[in-house]
């Protein structure tokens, strides 16, 4: 199996590219989402020192057509919504891939991660080369089917951590926060964290090499 980062230059026109354009220092975290019709259904949070501006800038947007906002803080909205724009679900359909989420749009740029096999990434690849998009491919990873870098338990409280924003910065959770929401304790969670994050920083460090951007 292949895995490997994207980030792709979003077309003009569609309303994320608008905003992360506009408000080129907030990040647009797509929590979850799929097409229905010709609209999608989305999970979605905006991060960024005032989301409130923002906020009102997806409430106005004529390419949403309804916006419900679910929880506010100083430095984060989520909300769920429906858009007219649909080209990040078929380029999901063209390339065969299914994307994971999150997917993270900022200035411009669809930033996520794909993995699948080598004849899939080959058939990405075409779609890629033919299409009149802007793309960059980070990095990717060579691994076997059946290889894991990290424990089920570790694996769980990193995913974990990663959708609390604890690795943002600022932290958007605390570690105590993070080890209520799975039912341990600080220690416990602090030592699980470490031993993972040690496997992941030895495994880059001393493994595959990244490639270099493509693009155009």
């Amino acid at each position: 199996m292949i895995r490997a980062r994207f980030r792709i230059r979003l077309p003009d026109g569609v309303w994320v590219r608008e905003l992360s354009d506009r408000f080129p220092d907030a990040r647009f975290r797509l929590l979850a989402g799929y097409r229905v019709d010709e609209a999608a259904l989305e999970l979605g949070e905006v991060v960024a020192d005032e989301p409130g501006e923002i906020v009102a800038a997806m409430r106005s947007h004529p390419s949403i057509s309804q916006y419900e906002l679910l929880e506010s803080t100083d430095g984060r909205a989520l909300a769920k919504y429906e858009a007219v724009d649909t080209d990040l679900y078929a380029f999901v359909e063209s390339s065969s891939l299914p994307i994971e989420f999150p997917v993270v749009a900022q200035a411009g740029w669809f930033a996520f991660d794909l993995t699948g096999t080598r004849a899939e990434f080959e058939q990405l690849d075409e779609t890629l080369e033919a299409a009149p998009v802007a793309y960059e491919l980070g990095s990717i990873v060579h691994a076997a089917a059946d290889e894991t870098l990290v424990t089920d338990r570790q694996r769980e409280l990193l995913a974990a951590a990663l959708r609390a924003g604890y690795y943002e910065v600022p932290r958007e959770c605390t570690l105590a926060e993070l080890a209520d929401s799975v039912g341990i304790d600080k220690s416990s969670a602090s030592t699980i964290l470490r031993r993972g994050e040690a496997t992941i920083l030895e495994w880059f460090l001393t493994g595959p090499e990244p490639i270099s951007p493509r693009g155009r």
